[in-house]
């Protein structure tokens, strides 16, 4: 068995504008003195990495890579949400979906597509030469105008979508291929790739492609109300990074979970700070555990209610008291007989 790397965190949900998380090496002091030892670094902040420097330079990799040991911390994945989101588009999310890409393109919707992809692409080079096994990003949707089927769906709708999506995915996957780096989908709402279903029929649509994976985070498998202890089971072999985030689903006689158009405050289910709401990850770190799961357990904080701050403080030593290091022999070792085949066969009567 093997064991997880961490605690990790996912820098996105922290930057702004002020002192300590303007910068990639003041917000990495600030998670290294937190207890963290690696980050995981949005591609699309200029400020975190040069994404084309490093798609092109080992040099400015290594020196990246430097910097950040210095601190006391390792880069655990690049990250592209927003990119791959731009990947596909539904024409109805279009205006809001501009912000994710450069200002120049926004309503330009095959320009952002064309920019997306390029980025991808770069990212698979960047994470080849800083040493890294698998990036984490969003699948896009052309179908989420559809999860419900009514109006009634016109036939063949979903299955066009799925080989659309696929069409538009196959070469990049086959670029990260190329490199060494696996893909891992976030299944996430407003994805076309959103629970194991979704994902069986993206990867039939890709052949099975070997570095088409998952980045399982539970907090999205509450709010769908998705068995998130046998999704692994089902989907270890899939499972390529981990975002440790919690969430909580309590419906009441007037909502559920599609949350009655309310703000996050407000709904059923909504996203919470580690260890304030319902995710078992006990039982979660003991089934990666059981499957070998050796990469990081990286924190995505969202939370409507605790700042930040506090998230990030709690986080790291939440993180490390479940990581298990699993152990090198059974526990009855102790009470073994040892034994051959004439002892076994003595054992049976034979």
């Amino acid at each position: 068995m093997k064991t997880m790397k961490g605690p990790g965190i996912f820098l996105a949900q922290f930057l702004g504008d002020a002192e300590p998380f303007n910068s990639l090496e003041s917000i990495a002091k600030y998670m290294a003195d937190l207890g963290y030892k690696g980050v995981q670094i949005p591609t699309w902040d200029p400020r975190m990495i040069d994404l084309k420097k490093a798609a092109e330079s080992q040099t400015y990799c290594d020196e990246l890579k430097g910097k950040l040991s210095d601190i006391g911390v390792e880069i655990t994945e690049l990250a592209t949400h927003l990119q791959g989101q731009l990947v596909a588009v539904h024409p109805a999310y279009g205006p809001m979906f501009d912000g994710f890409g450069p200002a120049e393109l926004a309503g330009k919707p095959k320009d952002q597509q064309a920019w997306a992809v390029d980025q991808l692409l770069m990212t698979a080079k960047a994470s080849k030469n800083l040493g890294l096994k698998v990036s984490p990003t969003f699948s896009g949707a052309l179908l989420w105008p559809f999860i419900y089927p009514w109006p009634q769906r016109p036939a063949g709708l979903v299955e066009t979508g799925f080989k659309e999506l696929a069409d538009r995915w196959l070469p990049i996957l086959n670029a990260y291929d190329e490199a060494g780096v696996d893909l891992a989908y976030e299944l996430h709402p407003g994805e076309d790739i959103h629970d194991g279903i979704t994902f069986e029929m993206f990867l039939e649509k890709v052949g099975n492609h070997p570095r088409a994976g998952i980045n399982y985070d539970p907090s999205h498998f509450v709010l769908q109300q998705l068995d998130y202890l046998q999704f692994i089971d089902f989907y270890h072999d899939r499972i390529y990074a981990y975002h440790v985030k919690d969430a909580e689903f309590n419906p009441t006689g007037k909502q559920g979970v599609y949350g009655g158009y309310q703000g996050w405050v407000e709904r059923a289910g909504r996203f919470r700070s580690l260890g304030d709401g319902q995710v078992d990850f006990s039982g979660i770190f003991s089934k990666l555990a059981q499957y070998d799961y050796d990469r990081w357990a990286v924190l995505e904080w969202e939370c409507a209610l605790k700042h930040p701050e506090q998230g990030a403080a709690e986080g790291a030593p939440f993180i490390e008291s479940h990581i298990i290091r699993v152990t090198e022999r059974a526990f009855d070792d102790f009470a073994g007989t040892g034994a051959d085949d004439a002892f076994n066969k003595k054992v049976l009567g034979l």
